[in-house]
C-alpha cells in the first residue's frame, strides 16, 4: 500500500523531538547520581541546650530548653529581675533590654537566638554603683509611681539618647512609643529624657501660697509647715453631730 505525500514526517524539529530530548536528559542524570537534598539547618531541642548569653559584659553558660523567652532566661535563671513582664506579647515594653545597643522586647525574643550579641538589661546602665545620667533624671524627675515598667521606659530612653544625644519632645514621644505606663507618668519621662540630655535643669518654680508637708531640715527637729488652706478645708465634727 502506498503512502500519500501527506502521510510522510515533515524534515525539521517538532515539538515531540523536544519533548523525547527532555525524558532521555532526566533519565540520564537520575541515572548518573542521585539529586543531594537542600541542606537543613541542626533541629535544637526539645530537651536543654548549652548556650552563651553575654550580659551587661559578661558571659553567662546557661542551659535551657528552646522555647524558654529571653526575658524568662534573665528573670529566672540569671536573678536580673529588673527586666520585668507584663504583657508577654511584645506590646507594653516593660521587659525591654538593649540588643547590640537597639531597644528589644525580651518576650519576643528566644534566649537561643540571641546568642553571640550584646545584652544591655537596666542593671548593667549603673557602673561602680552609680546611677547612670537617665536613671538620676528619673529619680530627680519623679519620673515613676508604681515602677513596675520603669525599667523597660529607662532602657527606651537610653537607647534614645545613644541615638539621639539632644531629641526634641516629639522626638521623645516617638521613642517611647512603645512603652506603657498605666499609671501616666509620660510627662515627668518626658522631663526626665530632657533632663539626662542637658536640655532643662532640676530647678522648680515654687508653689503659691505654701508648701504642703515639707520638712524642715534644721539642726534641732524636724517639723512640718503649717498650710492655712487645710484648716479651711477641715469641718468641725461637733457641727455635724448636732445636725
Amino acid at each position: 500500500m502506498s503512502h500519500s505525500k501527506n502521510d510522510e514526517p515533515e524534515p525539521g524539529f517538532t515539538r515531540r523531538d523536544l519533548v523525547r530530548g527532555a525524558l532521555v536528559g532526566a533519565v540520564a542524570a537520575g541515572v548518573g547520581g542521585k539529586i543531594a537534598p537542600a541542606a537543613q539547618p541542626a533541629a535544637l531541642g526539645p530537651d536543654p541546650v548549652p548556650i552563651e548569653l553575654t550580659i551587661n559584659g559578661q558571659t553567662h553558660r546557661l542551659s535551657v530548653e528552646p522555647r524558654v523567652l529571653l526575658a524568662s532566661a534573665l528573670r529566672d535563671r540569671l536573678g536580673l529581675t529588673g527586666t520585668k513582664v507584663v504583657c508577654d506579647r511584645g506590646a507594653c515594653g516593660a521587659c525591654t533590654v538593649l540588643i547590640d545597643g537597639q531597644a528589644a522586647c525580651s518576650c519576643l525574643l528566644l534566649a537561643t537566638e540571641v546568642q553571640g550579641r550584646s545584652i544591655t538589661t537596666v542593671e548593667g546602665l549603673a557602673a561602680n554603683r552609680e546611677l547612670s545620667a537617665i536613671q538620676k533624671a528619673f529619680v530627680e524627675a519623679d519620673a515613676l509611681q508604681c515602677g513596675f515598667c520603669t525599667s523597660g521606659m529607662i532602657v527606651s530612653c537610653k537607647a534614645l539618647l545613644d541615638s539621639n544625644p539632644k531629641p526634641s519632645r516629639e522626638q521623645i514621644r516617638e521613642g517611647l512609643a512603645g512603652n506603657l505606663c498605666r499609671c501616666g507618668t509620660y510627662p515627668h519621662v518626658f522631663e526626665a529624657v530632657e533632663r539626662a540630655a542637658g536640655l532643662k535643669t532640676a530647678t522648680a518654680a515654687p508653689r503659691e501660697g505654701g508648701e504642703l508637708f515639707v520638712h524642715r531640715l534644721t539642726p534641732s527637729a524636724a517639723g512640718l509647715v503649717h498650710d492655712d488652706r487645710i484648716d479651711a478645708a477641715l469641718i468641725d465634727l461637733s457641727e455635724l453631730e448636732e445636725a
